[in-house]
């Protein structure tokens, strides 16, 4: 799915199986966000395929968090040129939780090249702010694209919903306040983990009133 002229979508709608969207940035540098499950990664291949791109032509992947339908897929690029980032506080996680449930989770055996900290990042000519979002995980992320009002929330909002937390040291009003947070930012596209994008400043809006009116007395 094209959302802009350099944005692209790879969402994920397979009703049996679970698997985040993956975007690409297709600049100068070419900006991968949450590759997914590794068993699912063709999804991905056959959508740069559609661009006329490869997984050896992208420049950088970025993660949201470290939960395996976003991250596992980390392990295409092992040997090619893309730089991997992740968050420190999601990577301090991710070794503490690896031992005991990596296996099983489908948590990746890698190190990134890059630990994010929350702040502006600059990769070529795009400027994205890298937001620190704990509540579905703790070192959670979101990536904020101020030029071009795009919000990429990983599983902490989507269209409709919240992220769960009840996985491993998930915190409920944590991720309350990260959506506070993110409610308050300049943003026309949600472009989320899962689900359909958030398209157009009001629906955006709106889409932050009803998560807190109905969901947040869940969480």
């Amino acid at each position: 799915m094209k959302i802009l002229d350099n944005l692209h979508a790879f969402l994920w709608d397979h009703p049996m199986a679970n698997n985040c969207n993956t975007y690409l940035i297709d600049g100068k540098k070419k900006i991968l966000i949450d590759p997914g499950h590794y068993e699912f990664f063709s999804h991905v291949r056959d959508g740069l395929s559609d661009l006329s791109l490869t997984p050896e032509d992208m420049d950088v992947v970025l993660v949201t968090h470290g939960h395996p339908d976003h991250i596992e897929s980390v392990q295409v690029f092992a040997d090619m040129k893309a730089v991997i980032a992740v968050s420190q506080i999601e990577m301090d996680f991710i070794r503490k939780i690896a031992p005991h449930y990596g296996q099983a989770l489908g948590v990746p055996d890698f190190e990134p090249d890059f630990l994010l900290q929350e702040g502006e990042l600059e990769i070529g000519s795009i400027t994205l702010h890298v937001i620190h979002t704990p509540g579905h995980s703790p070192g959670s992320v979101c990536f904020s694209w101020p030029d071009q009002k795009v919000l990429f929330s990983g599983d902490v909002i989507f269209n409709g919903g919240i992220g769960r937390t009840d996985l491993p040291m998930g915190n409920g009003e944590q991720l309350k306040a990260s959506i506070r947070r993110l409610a308050a930012l300049d943003v026309d596209y949600v472009l989320s983990g899962h689900g359909e994008p958030v398209n157009g400043r009001e629906a955006v809006k709106r889409n932050f009133q009803e998560i807190e009116s109905f969901w947040f007395g869940y969480i």
